[in-house]
């Protein structure tokens, strides 16, 4: 029984030092493995990123390693953990960006038209229904050219995506610097005419950050247009006023109060 009991403990001790062993080969090639490294590397070339006090979503909060204050709009905000891998951050980064954009052109694209029939340069319009309307061409003629050519945008878009820099569509002129690679940010003559993109990276990290807080608010706005289409087959301004005259029954409780 002695010698049973002996011969186990021998082989437990020599199962432990084997183990160790092993440990310690695999901690080798492992240190010398990257390290994941917040959204500092590959986002930008031009911004300056925030400071460490910089304000966040929630006052008091440590913002996630990965949200390190080099991203335009960047509020420590993502309770997810969504951003944790750096390919999927930049991705999500220009997701944003673009949908930030598109809807506030759509905002624009509906309150515009809407002041125009208040002032009665318009007959009428109604963004909810723009696609019933009878137009210069058929439906159909018209979406095939504007696939391709959104195709071929969106193409583009994702080269510089992977290879930025690679999309250059600037003119050359003999004296005249070319703008930095910046994902997103393409610049130049075509898209940033007054240069106000070639700053110092402190006012540059300034417009971008109010351009992505206000396609935030677009993209709040477009979703409480698309929700006021469906329940009251209105336009945000006839809602406004409505809810401006009678604000104690025309509000967002009442939709879901009367369903």
């Amino acid at each position: 029984m002695a010698l049973a009991t002996g011969f186990a403990s021998f082989c437990k001790h020599q199962l432990r030092v084997g183990r160790s062993k092993a440990n310690a080969k695999m901690t080798k090639p492992c240190s010398k493995l990257p390290v994941r490294v917040g959204a500092t590397k590959g986002v930008s070339s031009v911004c300056e990123p925030l400071p460490p006090d910089r304000p966040l979503w929630f006052p008091g909060s440590s913002p996630p390693e990965w949200l390190d204050g080099s991203l335009p709009g960047d509020f420590g905000f993502d309770p997810l953990g969504l951003g944790s891998d750096p390919q999927l951050l930049r991705w999500f980064a220009q997701a944003e960006l673009m949908h930030s954009r598109w809807a506030m052109l759509a905002v624009a694209g509906i309150l515009i038209p809407e002041c125009l029939v208040k002032l009665r340069f318009m007959e009428s319009f109604s963004w909810y229904d723009a696609g019933l309307q009878e137009y210069f061409a058929d439906p159909l003629t018209l979406f095939v050219p504007q696939m391709a050519l959104m195709g071929w945008v969106e193409g583009r878009r994702w080269a510089d995506l992977v290879r930025p820099g690679s999309v250059d569509i600037e003119p050359k002129f003999p004296n005249k610097e070319s703008p930095k690679a910046d994902v997103g940010y393409p610049g130049g003559l075509w898209f940033d005419p007054m240069e106000w993109g070639r700053g110092s990276p402190q006012p540059v990290m300034v417009l971008r950050t109010k351009e992505i807080k206000n396609g935030r608010l677009a993209m709040l706005a477009f979703f409480g247009f698309w929700f006021q289409a469906i329940y009251t087959r209105e336009g945000p301004l006839d809602n406004l006023m409505a809810h401006i005259a009678d604000p104690g029954h025309c509000n967002i409780f009442s939709a879901f109060s009367s369903h």
